[in-house]
């Protein structure tokens, strides 16, 4: 059984089918009352996902039953069950599930294609925005609020007592706002 791992870290088989129900079958098969065709009714060996009952229930695999020599059979779904019409246990045998088979790994390979690659693409674009935002960042970062040289006069008294007056003006104002008690 093939298996893949989701980025989620949950392992994903291959869609597949695993059994008949047996007691969904018609009560008088194998005697002169059976019927020749009806439903069968085969378990997946998982829940399908919404896009591969889409392909499942689609044109493609009614193209593909028909190509393939069963044009009257027909496919649903029903919860982890596919639904197989117009079918008996015979044809399946004898050829019908071989081609059920192959389109459910064909439409979960399909599937799980294009879900890694969609995967993919969100993975990258966040590695791609996590660079943009630590590129910003460190740009931020490099940046020095520092006078000039030719802004201040070395050791000159009076600059150091104006900053001084500013730096306590700044902070009286302080207590002006919210959450401050004096």
């Amino acid at each position: 059984m093939e298996t893949q791992t989701r980025t989620s870290g949950i392992d994903v088989a291959a869609l597949g089918l695993g059994s008949v129900l047996v007691g969904s079958l018609p009560a008088a098969l194998l005697t002169d009352h059976a019927p020749e065709r009806y439903t069968v009714e085969a378990v997946f060996t998982r829940r399908p996902e919404r896009d591969e009952v889409t392909e499942i229930l689609g044109i493609e695999t009614r193209d593909r039953l028909a190509r393939a020599g069963y044009p009257t059979v027909e496919v649903t779904v029903s919860d982890r069950r596919l639904e197989i019409s117009n079918t008996n246990l015979e044809e399946l045998r004898d050829g019908l599930a071989a081609v059920l088979a192959d389109r459910l790994a064909e439409i979960s390979a399909g599937v799980r294609a294009r879900q890694d690659a969609a995967a993919m693409k969100v993975h990258d674009a966040a590695e791609t925005e996590q660079a943009r935002a630590a590129a910003v960042a460190a740009l931020a970062e490099s940046i020095t609020f520092q006078a000039s040289a030719s802004a201040k006069a070395p050791g000159s008294a009076g600059d150091q007592t104006a900053g001084a007056a500013t730096d306590q003006e700044q902070i009286d104002s302080w207590g002006t706002e919210g959450g401050h008690s004096r």
